[in-house]
């Protein structure tokens, strides 16, 4: 049986590369994504990325739906907004890796809450791209 995980990417992620490299790094999220599929030949990753909550939840949805074996999830600002994607991330029954690539918690005070965390799987923080790396293959190892 083939998995398929999905990697979810929040607002401003599409700017990666460009948005403030000394926190985010240089890669875009283009070459991110053709590193995560050399680096998991073996797994059928989805993409996609929104700076639009409701496209996220919307997708959150239609991955419960398709059948995704798991979710790697970079919320971005909404982690410490958002109680709808709280609520969507609750709805659906599978296993959600919260990734951020900055240490939010050595950053302003009001990115030390997330309002996901409780309701997923794990969460990875500041770890720079590698944390996507490490979410696959912790969602790889629960098939």
């Amino acid at each position: 049986m083939e998995h398929t995980i999905l990697v979810l990417n929040g607002p401003n992620l599409n700017l990666l590369g460009t948005r403030e490299p000394e926190k985010y790094g240089q890669i875009t999220l283009e070459e991110l994504e053709v590193d995560l599929r050399r680096d998991f030949p073996h797994i059928q990753l989805s993409f996609y990325q929104s700076n639009h909550e409701g496209e996220l939840i919307d997708r959150l949805h239609q991955a419960y739906e398709s059948g995704v074996s798991g979710i790697v999830f970079n919320p971005g600002a909404y982690t410490h907004t958002s109680v709808a994607l709280r609520d969507a991330i609750k709805a659906i029954d599978l296993p959600v890796v919260e990734v951020h690539i900055s240490n939010v918690y050595a950053r302003e005070s009001f990115r030390h809450f997330s309002y996901l965390a409780p309701v997923c799987a794990g969460q990875i923080s500041g770890l720079g791209i590698g944390g996507y790396n490490l979410a696959i293959r912790w969602l790889a190892m629960e098939f």
